[in-house]
């Protein structure tokens, strides 16, 4: 498993991943009301959080893309 998420795409998916996380449960949106949308929220968010962690994200490798920066020496 190589690395393919670099740094400021692992840092937007954690902040992301942390609010889709929390938003059901510290907003009062209407939307989260609806169970589907509520654990949507949370299972999209834990995804995003833990290719943030592991800076490994699956559908980057279908698309065979990496946003890791490539350092030449």
């Amino acid at each position: 498993m190589t690395i393919n998420v670099g740094t400021p795409d692992r840092i937007l998916r954690l902040i992301i991943g942390v609010l889709l996380i929390a938003a059901p449960f510290i907003t009062g949106w209407a939307l989260f009301a609806n169970p589907v949308w509520m654990w949507a929220s949370v299972i999209v968010g834990v995804v995003l959080a833990l290719t943030g962690i592991i800076r490994f994200c699956p559908g980057y490798t279908l698309l065979n893309i990496s946003t890791v920066r490539n350092k030449q020496g």
